[in-house]
């Protein structure tokens, strides 16, 4: 593959591999890029950014008894 990137794919018979990432960017799609038009890649990029890290630190989870990343982590603790 070009630019140094490598391709990542499912073990054979395990499609179930991609299903946390097919996840991930359905809400992804649902809860940011469907709901703004975007003028610029770079636009598109820092609002992809944002959301990955509001994904992964403030978005409440109903699979983490309704708390998010980081105050599930910090209970656990």
């Amino acid at each position: 593959m070009g630019a140094g990137i490598t391709q990542s794919i499912s073990r054979v018979g395990r499609c179930i591999d991609n299903g946390p990432m097919e996840s991930f960017f359905g809400a992804l799609k649902c809860e940011s890029y469907r709901l703004r038009k975007y003028r610029t890649y770079d636009n598109l990029s820092e609002a992809v950014t944002e959301y990955i890290r509001f994904y992964n630190q403030d978005r409440f989870q109903e699979r983490l008894n309704g708390f998010s990343p980081l105050e599930f982590r910090a209970e656990a603790a």
